[in-house]
């Protein structure tokens, strides 16, 4: 007996799905409760496929609503459906996927698939079968509406339909495909290559094996005249690159001439797709003897894509010039992650560089415009090639940027200042020659009366920045400083921005070349702050805490003081403890503070207070969540838990700054607050990025101020062991490093908890692929453990005196190496036999300094002696033949060895 509604009742859905339909919010809040009490009853759903399939008098919408409402059911309740509720809307489906409505049809194609992912695909297994076989109706809407469902199913399961939990479908499925990329509606042919191209990346078998016919079939599409299928083979080509490039390489020419016409495609997305492949293509090491012969078509066709559409300067508001009066909506602010902080060591030339496992990323010219386009595709993928081809990309190029650069149409104008930002980091060098007369140009740009070009050309100048700063000052530092802080007060947002990041990027390449202009710098940096809307301000943060971080102490001047810091404690004081705000302005006082030094002891008792009460409150508000695991949040943990960690990061970050600048005057600070207590709280805290925080602000205080450390150190010790563990590698960084401070402080005292830490030290040298950042921290805390211990952690000196000597010889001669070094000599001698295998290390790791102190010249200078007496004068013969040239003449220049 099949299931047959009630009149009565279904007149009550329909009535419900009707209002659901209404705008009006609390109509739609009594829909919910009632489908909320509608869900006890079991064959409610029957009800819900019955409209979607079988009541066809309906309106469309209203029968599409009902089953994206089964399907919302489905995702939530599925298992507790009867057995006969389950099949009846299963067979509903299969037995309605050809309704004359698209709609229908794809409604009913997301209801199968939203089943088959709920694990049904196993125990419904006349599925794909009857799916498969119900391609070859002669019936179109029967076709088309399969192929719907089984794309979505391959989208969502590809992985799961190429195993043996199914007996491997696939090997059915993708020859049937391939059967359809013949057929006469484009549709149809569309549905069969995104169904085939769901297993590409994937490498599955059955595709595999059916690789050349696949390509050959793609190749038969090629002239195909509908876009929706052009896009899907440009798609297949892009990933086959990738996965296959061994089969493409025998028609790789014919490919690039079809990709060619395509990346011209009048249909943007198709030419997007096709755009793709000059990107992928570039990380391929065929790229260059692959394209060498086509760049003189590519590169025109790619400059040509650079180019703003209609439609992006309408979205762009490219027309408006003056915006910085309007005020900026909330959903265009992008939420900022604050990167915790992670100490590292300096590295020859220049200041220590980040952490290689801390990736930055590029940022992109135009980011209000985030989505992929063919604009940013096109330069994408010119800056990828510029960076194969180098400076053989120019003879390509020069000619039209020449007609671009000085073009009447300001469209085309910027496309070109766009193209010579792309092409900066690849063709650098060949650039040089021209960049006297360009770089005045780009600078005569920034002036331009179109936002669009003013703000591209903040862009392309800041990517020349190192060329700029390379040159006397007066050439092209001056004039360019001199119109982008005139930009960084432009009338346009769109415009401020692209300054004050520019700026933010000189700032960087030229260091203390700024002082002479600070004054004028700050003037102006300041005045921003009263013209600036709320997205831009966090810009500006950003732009004057680099300004701190590159010219250091030399901002420590009371006129400069005087200027920058009433409107910053202005802000400080104006937002709130909850306000996300303070996440760049805590930022930018951190790294005012480390630049200041004592200059900033008037403002720091406020900036110290509040930070310890955002930690205090962030611990609170942890706590309490803890305890009470409401309903709401065992329902959706990810929405209540992180957010407000982010706080205490930030804060326990710019302590370590205070600490860091203002040295011993921190103590004050530290002996009349809970801060101890806090971090030893936050050093246990789940999140890695809060205990990576902690440990960087223990090392601090320990190096500021170690009498209010001391008394903790029993207690935070185990606490440091535990955290040596490399899955995480900035908190085992921080970690290390702490660990190393705490050394230097406690001397002798240090000898109860060599043994908690020694072990993991030594495993973390010796491990593959270790990131240099913790290589270097570890090996320097090895050489103060033993500095202070040596009877502890000499006997283990064979196990790392290799690994050590290799990872310290690249850092330049600093506090932090001297420590170390002393250390080792210290070590060898209580175990000289420990150094005796991996000499030659040792030998090159002493070279590596510069100047030592003297007393450390000593004791290098008596162990290569020592050595050299102990094996005698024939054998150190011998055993120094097997240098390199450079340290032989080192060694004994510098030791008379």
């Amino acid at each position: 007996m099949e299931w047959q509604p009630d009149e009565q009742s279904l007149q009550q859905v329909l009535l419900l799905l009707k209002d659901s339909q209404s705008p009006d919010t609390a109509t739609q809040r009594a829909v919910q409760e009632k489908l909320e009490q509608l869900n006890q009853y079991p064959d409610f759903n029957n009800y819900l496929i019955f409209v979607l399939t079988s009541l066809k008098s309906e309106d469309e919408p209203t029968r599409s609503l009902s089953g994206l409402i089964l399907k919302n059911n489905v995702k939530a309740h599925y298992q507790n459906f009867p057995p006969a509720v389950a099949d009846f809307i299963k067979q509903e489906c299969l037995n309605n996927i050809g309704d004359p409505s698209p709609l229908i049809r794809a409604t009913i194609g997301i209801l199968i698939t939203t089943i088959a992912s709920k694990g049904e695909l196993q125990t419904w297994p006349e599925l794909l079968p009857q799916l498969c076989n119900l391609l070859n109706s002669e019936d179109y809407n029967t076709c088309e509406g399969s192929f719907g469902a089984l794309q979505k199913i391959c989208e969502d399961s590809s992985e799961l339909l190429d195993s043996d939990a199914l007996n491997r479908p696939l090997n059915i499925m993708i020859p049937k495909f391939l059967q359809f990329f013949k057929h006469c509606s484009p549709k149809i042919r569309s549905h069969a290559i995104a169904c085939v191209n769901q297993f590409i990346i994937g490498r599955a078998q059955a595709l595999m094996d059916n690789i050349d016919t696949f390509i050959e079939a793609l190749f038969a599409l090629a002239g195909d005249e509908d876009s929706e299928v052009r896009k899907n083979v440009c798609r297949a080509l892009v990933m086959l690159l990738e996965v296959r490039i061994d089969r493409l390489i025998p028609h790789m020419h014919s490919i690039i001439q079809y990709m060619l016409q395509r990346t011209q495609d009048l249909d943007e997305n198709v030419a997007l797709e096709a755009c793709e492949f000059w990107l992928t293509l570039a990380e391929q090491p065929i790229c260059k003897e692959a394209l060498s012969g086509h760049l003189v078509q590519l590169i025109p066709i790619l400059v040509n894509g650079m180019k703003y559409s209609e439609i992006d300067i309408i979205l762009l508001k490219g027309d408006v010039e003056e915006d910085d009066n309007v005020p900026d909506s909330e959903q265009d602010i992008k939420p900022r992650f604050h990167k915790s902080r992670t100490v590292t060591l300096q590295h020859e030339g220049g200041q220590g560089e980040e952490g290689e496992d801390m990736d930055e990323d590029e940022d992109d010219d135009d980011d209000a415009l985030s989505d992929w386009n063919l604009r940013k595709c096109s330069a994408a993928a010119l800056d990828v090639l510029a960076n194969v081809f180098r400076d053989d990309l120019l003879p390509h190029l020069l000619p039209l940027l020449k007609g671009l650069l000085f073009h009447p149409d300001w469209v085309i104008k910027e496309s070109g200042i766009l193209v010579l930002g792309a092409i900066a980091e690849g063709c650098m060098q060949g650039m040089v020659p021209y960049l006297p007369e360009l770089v005045p140009h780009l600078i005569q740009c920034l002036c331009d009366k179109k936002a669009l070009v003013r703000s591209i050309a903040c862009w392309t100048l800041s990517r020349y920045a190192h060329w700029v700063v390379s040159q006397p000052p007066d050439a092209h530092l001056k004039p360019l400083m001199t119109e982008l802080l005139k930009r960084i007060l432009d009338g346009n947002k769109r415009v401020q921005e692209a300054a004050c990041s520019a700026f933010a990027t000189l700032e960087e390449e030229a260091c203390t070349e700024l002082v002479p202009y600070l004054s004028f710098i700050l003037d102006t940096l300041v005045f921003a702050f009263g013209k600036y809307q709320h997205k831009n301000l966090l810009i500006l943060y950003d732009a004057i805490g680099t300004l701190a971080d590159s010219v250091g102490h030399h901002l420590n001047q009371p006129e400069y003081i005087q200027k920058l810091m009433p409107p910053l404690i202005q802000k400080w004081n104006e937002l709130k403890d909850e306000d996300k705000d303070l996440f760049p302005l805590l930022e930018c006082l951190s790294s005012v503070a480390t630049a200041l030094q004592s200059g900033f002891l008037p403002y720091c008792e406020p900036v110290y207070q509040r930070c310890v009460t955002l930690v205090q409150k962030t611990l609170a508000q942890a706590m309490v969540r803890t305890h009470t695991r409401t309903h709401m949040y065992s329902q959706q943990p990810d929405q209540y838990e992180a957010p407000d960690k982010d706080f205490m990061i930030v804060a326990l970050d710019l302590l370590s700054g205070l600490a860091e600048g203002l040295g011993v005057h921190v103590d004050q600070l530290v002996a009349r607050s809970n801060i101890m207590t806090l971090l030893f709280q936050c050093m246990q805290d789940t999140m890695p990025e809060v205990r990576q925080s902690s440990f960087a602000l223990l090392g601090d205080l320990t190096k500021a101020c170690f009498p209010h450390v001391k008394p903790c150190i029993a207690e935070f010790m185990p606490i440091l062991g535990t955290n040596l563990n490399p899955e995480f590698i900035s908190v085992c960084n921080n970690a290390t490093w702490a660990i190393g401070e705490i050394c230097m402080q406690m001397g002798v005292e240090m000898q109860p908890y060599v043994a908690l830490v020694l072990p993991h030290l030594v495993e973390i040298i010796n491990r593959p692929n270790t990131p240099k950042t913790l290589l270097e921290n570890t090996a320097i805390t090895i050489g103060r453990l033993g500095y202070v211990c040596p009877q502890e952690v000499a006997p283990m000196l064979q196990q790392f005196i290799r690994p050590w000597c290799t990872s310290l010889r690249n850092i330049r001669d600093n506090e932090e190496k001297d420590s170390a070094f002393r250390g080792i000599c210290v070590m060898i001698g209580v175990n000289p036999g420990g150094v005796v295998q991996d000499f030659i290390f040792f030998c090159d790791a002493v070279a590596s300094w510069v100047n030592p102190k003297d007393d450390l010249r000593d004791m290098f200078y008596k162990i290569l002696h020592g050595f050299k007496d102990q094996v005698g004068e024939e054998n150190w013969q011998q055993f120094s033949e097997q240098f390199p040239p450079i340290l032989k003449d080192r060694l004994s220049a510098c030791y008379g060895v």
